[in-house]
């Protein structure tokens, strides 16, 4: 509720923050890189604190925070590595809720590649990019898709798995695979090629949720941030890019 006033209030007295919160510091999964920069340009022009995102995949972030990275907030491509922060001591309980929810797109910068399910059947290609799918949400829900189309084990010797899902984004836009399983908010502004989403019935729904974490538990600017995650402008821009609203 506090953080809800500071928001407001901040919105009224653009720039003004009391001077021991003027950054905070956000570790967010990679699918965010485009969505959050736009919603944190939002954010700093209403508050004027800076924000300083951190991007990885979710299992390397939740290492860097066990090991004491300066982290305030933590925003990941899944719903279970917060609760284990928080069950662990690493993040404030209670503080956790789910910001979005994430899609898959089957995408190739060449505009005649993908025709939806049959390009997979087919398999007329060498490569297709993941991400890992032991570290990373997004890799999983690809390879759960396969399976559920069955065809996994056609397909595997073909596979090209980057770190998270910003890796495997770039070994397709690079052309270094012909296509991959990205996430829906990489393509969903602006991009060329062709793509196919994959229904969500074919993967488990990737809910992502956002924590505060231990470092930021006296931050109110950082709790200011977790609030406007929640708000109508970071909801529109969510949208945009493709994501559900969370909660």
């Amino acid at each position: 509720m506090f953080a809800r006033k500071l928001i407001l209030l901040l919105s009224l007295l653009p720039g003004i923050l009391p001077a021991i919160a003027q950054e905070v510091t956000v570790a967010a999964a990679s699918d965010l890189s485009l969505a959050m920069k736009e919603m944190v340009a939002g954010f700093e022009q209403q508050t004027g604190v800076r924000v300083r995102l951190v991007f990885g995949s979710s299992a390397g972030l939740y290492a860097q925070i066990r090991n004491g990275a300066p982290f305030d907030v933590f925003l990941a491509a899944d719903d279970e590595t917060p609760p284990r922060l928080e069950s662990e001591g690493f993040a404030v309980a209670g503080s956790r809720f789910t910001y979005a929810t994430g899609g898959i797109v089957l995408y190739s910068p060449d505009d005649k590649l993908v025709r939806g399910e049959a390009t997979l059947k087919e398999g007329r290609f060498v490569k297709l990019a993941i991400a890992n799918p032991a570290t990373a949400p997004y890799g999983a829900a690809a390879v759960q898709a396969m399976r559920a189309l069955g065809l996994y084990e056609t397909l595997e010797p073909k596979l090209v798995q980057g770190n998270n899902i910003a890796q495997a984004y770039q070994f397709v836009a690079s052309r270094n695979a012909e296509l991959g399983f990205v996430a829906l908010s990489q393509v969903a502004v602006g991009s060329q090629g062709s793509r196919w989403t994959v229904p969500e019935t074919l993967y488990e729904p990737i809910a992502q949720d956002a924590v505060l974490l231990e470092r930021g538990a006296g931050s109110e600017a950082a709790r200011a941030f977790l609030a406007f995650l929640r708000g109508p402008q970071a909801r529109a821009v969510k949208q945009k890019y493709g994501y559900g609203p969370g909660d």
